[in-house]
């Protein structure tokens, strides 16, 4: 791969733990952090144990830091063409990729441990599964030679909700796999608004990305389909499923009229950067909020409210 042969400059120690810090992608984490702690708090009714979750969402992070690792490694061709993460550490020579590798395999192995230790094996193998289909089907298979990349690359993003739930749980029902579903149907929305921003990177180093390959008019046309799939399927877990009630159903629908209204608008001018980025950023606060949604909508405090108002009303 291009960009290899360049020599590692001389850091000081603070310097290399940045470079290392931003090998991990550390702005993604958050997000995949927080699905899995609204999985938790559904799991056990609001009543989360706190070791438990420090030690799950401890775990997950250090297995998406892993994932993002590797991916830099494997990535760092492009990474060395595109401008846009030419200075990222390993292109720019501040981490050597046998160096990365090592980081990259002690962060699995502390994620797994950690997890089998304190949580259950079954957590601890969901998030290696997180790993492994991030870097063999998404960044192998697909990203380089599929449109369709982030849809089906978009399942390794839906784990962190299935390690939740059975890092509480120890196994799996309908209720995770329906929040895997959520995750799953909202990345394209997400993912494609910001390759309408990017496309010409991504263009410039070859990556098939829907908005290269078939214009922004077909990448639009999706993003609406995939936001209706998505709004609906988000609202199931109110009715008929019941596991949520109307605190997070109400604050659900808000959340979902103003997604489809940036992807209406997105859909009225497929070509405005200005709304590309509006979409990409309100799908990352309509995911945080809804997670929010369900954590407030699990606590007994919350249902103690209701029931106080109902009581009143009535």
């Amino acid at each position: 791969m291009t960009g290899t042969s360049i020599t590692q400059r001389n850091q000081n120690l603070a310097e290399i733990i940045k470079s290392y810090y931003q090998l991990t992608k550390p702005r993604i984490i958050p997000l995949l952090l927080i699905t899995t702690a609204a999985s938790m708090w559904i799991a056990s009714q609001g009543r989360v144990d706190p070791f438990l979750l420090l030690i799950t969402l401890l775990g997950g992070t250090l297995a998406a830091a892993s994932a993002q690792v590797f991916n830099c490694i494997y990535d760092q061709d492009i990474d060395y063409t595109m401008i846009r993460t030419r200075k990222r550490p390993i292109p720019s020579g501040k981490v050597q990729p046998r160096h990365a590798l090592i980081f990259a395999v002690v962060l699995g192995v502390l994620s797994f441990s950690l997890l089998t230790l304190f949580a259950n094996l079954l957590s601890a193998l969901l998030a290696m599964s997180g790993i492994v289909f991030y870097m063999l089907v998404y960044t192998h298979w697909l990203k380089r030679y599929s449109t369709q990349n982030i849809v089906i690359g978009g399942a390794a993003g839906s784990i962190p909700p299935l390690v939740g739930w059975a890092a509480v749980t120890g196994d799996l029902n309908i209720i995770p796999w329906l929040l895997f579903a959520i995750i799953f149907l909202w990345t394209p929305p997400h993912f494609w608004a910001l390759a309408l921003m990017i496309k010409d990177d991504y263009a410039e180093v070859g990556i098939p990305m829907l908005p290269v390959v078939k214009g922004e008019e077909i990448t639009v046309q999706q993003i609406w389909i995939y936001t209706w799939l998505v709004v609906p399927c988000s609202l199931l877990l109110m009715y008929p499923l019941g596991n949520l009630g109307i605190v997070y159903g109400a604050i659900a629908l808000y959340l979902g009229y103003k997604f489809l209204y940036k992807a209406w608008e997105l859909k009225q001018d497929p070509t405005n950067n200005q709304l590309a980025r509006g979409m990409f950023k309100y799908s990352i606060f309509y995911m945080m909020l809804l997670c929010v949604a369900m954590i407030i909508d699990t606590l007994p405090i919350t249902h103690q409210l209701l029931g106080m108002v109902f009581t009143c009303g009535g």
